[in-house]
């Protein structure tokens, strides 16, 4: 993570200087800081969100800092604070029946890695702020089609997943016979 990162991810503790002292001391320890001031985080669970972190990432579209929780198998898309409506919008632009996903904003907290987490830790960066998030709602707009996109195609990926496994345990049609 950049200094300016660890500057701005900080800022939005309650006491950034006891962050940021905590950082200091232990990059590796995650830190518990309120959202909707600097930004509000979606959260959706671990394999779509690495489906659609890994399209976002593929087609180049916008997008902010990722965090992953081990242990509860979640992913978080940080996002410009004061997005709930608008994103809410783009993703009922592309279904009716949206992936399940939790939106924090005002009033909720988010589990934010250190800035120099281990591959082992239980909070790690996919992708570590490296500055501030500046209006962009475009970020909203792609996480919502992507969310979308991904869960489709986990979706279609299990049924051919059921379908194969059914025919692999249908028996094989008999040969014809080729008597002369």
């Amino acid at each position: 993570m950049t200094r300016r990162g660890i500057e701005w991810l900080s800022s939005a503790a309650d006491n950034p200087d006891k962050c940021r002292s905590q950082w200091a001391s232990d990059p590796r320890h995650p830190y518990a800081l309120p959202t909707g001031r600097l930004f509000d985080v979606v959260v959706v669970g671990q394999r779509l969100g690495m489906e659609t972190f890994d399209q976002l990432l593929r087609h180049d579209m916008p997008l902010g800092p990722v965090a992953v929780d081990q242990a509860a198998k979640k992913i978080s898309f940080f996002l410009e604070p004061e997005l709930r409506r608008r994103f809410t919008n783009y993703l009922d632009a592309e279904t009716a029946d949206p992936p399940h996903h939790t939106y924090l904003d005002e009033g909720s907290v988010v589990v934010a890695p250190g800035p120099m987490p281990l591959s082992s830790d239980r909070y790690q960066w996919l992708r570590a702020p490296a500055r501030p998030l500046t209006g962009h709602h475009l970020r909203a707009a792609g996480l919502a089609v992507m969310l979308v996109a991904a869960a489709a195609l986990i979706e279609r990926v299990d049924k051919y997943d059921e379908d194969c496994s059914a025919a692999a345990v249908d028996p094989l049609p008999k040969a014809a016979s080729h008597e002369h």
